[in-house]
């Protein structure tokens, strides 16, 4: 039985030059695994809380040199000597030790990156591959595996763009029936026939925060037409060989009860926006929504599934944020 010898967590930037937290752990055998835990840009109000130093003057108060801290003087105290392959066990110290329900102690960076680095050193130390390793130890191996079909985020609006569009994110997905490097082809070549197709109609074709272009138009219907255009002058086909989805991230756009978004001049009700992400399936057959309703209306919530998730694949990430509860 291998033992966790050590942990050491330091600061690092983000792929947006934002700190974050890496943590290194090793074994009795020398083996080690890391783990570092960058956050997203739009978060929901109920998602576990990251810990920042909130000192203005170095980088902006973003700093995680208390997570550090945690991780070296609080955590490592309470998981050095314990077996990597105790997954459950040694979260469930984690979870004690912070004694919240939102993680705000320690910081959900603090226990994650020490979770996600435990169970790295996990499949480290038995010798298989991480998939593989969860795979076999929480008895998903009933189906044979493969590798998830990619979603390309192409365009981005919302708090992912630059005020251009309210939809956060535009995505498109290949069929499940193509294998990985066909549908890594099929998402590539489309998002660069996007390009030039945004540059040939004057529109900005810069990029967002997540690597999808931004541009100038003046509704999200915009985006999706000019998706569709880029798709038809590739050799896929939609509904065949690629899917539309879209992340609305609805929080971004929800204010004292209402949606305001460039596709109508008048803020809408809750029915009312049900009804525009029914007429954009009507004409676009969306294979899945996320975020479409403010993240706390579960009325709504059950309203928009009850309507549209027979055809499409409704998605909760704000609304559910990892909590159990939540999800019950």
């Amino acid at each position: 039985m291998s033992t966790i010898k050590s942990i050491h967590a330091r600061e690092i930037l983000d792929s947006r030059g934002i700190p974050t937290v890496e943590t290194v752990i090793t074994a009795d055998t020398g083996q080690k695994a890391e783990a570092s835990i960058p956050s997203g840009t739009s978060t929901g109000a109920h998602e576990a809380k990251e810990l920042r130093d909130g000192d203005s003057g170095r980088y902006g108060g973003m700093g995680v040199l208390k997570a550090v801290d945690n991780v070296n003087s609080v955590v490592a105290k309470a998981i050095v000597g314990r077996d990597p392959t105790k997954q459950t066990e040694i979260d469930q110290i984690l979870i004690d030790l912070d004694g919240t329900i939102d993680k705000g102690k320690l910081g959900a960076n603090t226990i994650l990156s020490v979770s996600q680095g435990v169970a790295e050193l996990g499949a480290v130390v038995t010798g298989y591959p991480t998939y593989q390793y969860f795979s076999l130890k929480y008895g998903l191996n009933k189906h044979p595996l493969r590798v998830p079909t990619p979603i390309f985020n192409i365009v981005n609006g919302g708090q992912h763009g630059a005020g251009n569009l309210d939809i956060q994110e535009f995505h498109i997905i290949p069929a499940t029936h193509k294998n990985y490097h066909e549908a890594l082809q099929c998402g590539e070549e489309i998002y660069q026939t996007l390009g030039r197709v945004l540059e040939h109609r004057g529109a900005i074709h810069s990029v967002g925060v997540e690597g999808g272009y931004a541009p100038n138009l003046f509704t999200n219907s915009d985006a999706i037409e000019l998706i569709f255009e880029a798709i038809k002058q590739t050799k896929y086909q939609y509904a065949r060989d690629v899917f539309l989805g879209l992340d609305a991230a609805a929080n971004s756009f929800y204010k004292n009860g209402t949606y305001q978004i460039k596709d109508r001049s008048q803020a809408m009700s809750r029915s009312e926006l049900i009804e525009f992400y029914q007429d954009i399936n009507d004409h676009y057959h969306l294979f899945s929504l996320e975020d479409p309703i403010y993240e706390d209306d579960f009325e709504g919530w059950a309203k928009l599934t009850a309507i549209m998730s027979k055809e499409t694949v409704i998605i909760g990430d704000d609304l559910l944020t990892t909590n159990k509860d939540r999800v019950k």
